[in-house]
């Protein structure tokens, strides 16, 4: 979102702060939308401000950061908010990858943290195996011997990281996507750098 916007003269950047996958939505051509923008904050870079609300615990306590879930975020910082929004994105990706065959095989779809809390946690659950515990969800064993899925738990936990300043960019990630998708034939890159999965597995 902020990599396609970011070359964009005069768009605001946005940070989403509720990602996962239940905003992310699939158009018929394979492409991805992110979806369900009630609670994104717009950055003017010509003016530096913020639009944001009052509270710094806002979207679904399954996908809040570390710096969420124990309020440390500076709220009137936009890279902060774009920070916690590349948490997020490392547990999207982590669901995806447990939906991808590799050898025959792909795990059943999980929530991120499924063996660690409720299926509805609270602030406090989420605070505690998130911030206290440091744990993130497992890395299946299989991943490290499919070159895609290998490079895709790198990524991911290079997104979960604790310390948000460790955090890859949106750019980053992008160019990262790009370079394994040109390596598979699943896959399609439009000229305009969109991708498009061929072959979907749910």
């Amino acid at each position: 979102m902020e990599a396609r916007n970011r070359n964009l003269w005069g768009k605001p950047a946005i940070a989403h702060r509720d990602l996962k996958t239940k905003n992310i939505l699939i158009r018929a051509n394979g492409t991805c939308v992110i979806a369900d923008f009630g609670l994104a904050v717009m950055h003017s870079q010509t003016t530096n401000k913020i639009d944001i609300g009052n509270t710094a615990r806002v979207g679904t306590k399954r996908y809040m950061a570390p710096e969420v879930l124990d309020e440390s975020i500076s709220m009137e910082c936009f890279d902060a908010l774009r920070k916690a929004d590349i948490y997020a994105i490392g547990l999207i990706f982590w669901e995806v990858c447990r939906r991808t065959i590799s050898c025959g095989i792909a795990e059943e779809y999980k929530v991120p943290y499924f063996d660690y809390v409720s299926s509805d946690p609270s602030f406090e659950e989420m605070r505690k195996v998130v911030c206290v515990d440091n744990y993130r969800p497992s890395v299946q064993n299989r991943w490290t011997s499919d070159p895609f899925l290998a490079s895709m738990s790198k990524l991911m936990r290079e997104c979960w990281h604790m310390n948000p300043n460790v955090r890859l960019p949106a750019l980053r990630i992008k160019k990262t996507l790009l370079k394994l998708a040109s390596s598979d034939e699943t896959i399609k890159i439009t000229p305009d750098g969109e991708v498009v999965i061929m072959a979907w597995i749910f």
